[in-house]
């Protein structure tokens, strides 16, 4: 059964990732691949996990590439479903 409100994988990255290493996110960027500006993005919660991060996530830190793309998708998903369900949509007949 899917959480009703899954957090962001941003903050999970750095507290199960990268802290445990010792690596700073300049440091984790330059091993991943990615810019500074891209790893913080994500770790800050402003960006998310595309398929080619989910990859890189798996490489440097193992878990499974879907893994790191599915807690994303969990999370687009419910933030979706509150947006939904605030919002009114009629069906026109």
């Amino acid at each position: 059964m899917p959480m009703k409100n899954p957090p962001h994988p941003g903050p999970s990255i750095r507290h199960d990732c990268l802290e445990p290493l010792g690596l700073s996110v300049t440091e984790a960027a330059r091993k991943l691949g990615v810019s500074r500006k891209q790893l913080s993005s994500l770790v800050n919660c402003r960006s998310g996990i595309s398929p080619e991060m989910a990859i890189r996530l798996d490489k440097a830190f193992g878990g499974g590439a879907e893994v790191w793309h599915g807690l994303q998708t969990a999370y687009d998903f419910a933030q979706a479903k509150n947006r939904a369900d605030k919002s009114k949509v009629e069906l026109k007949k």
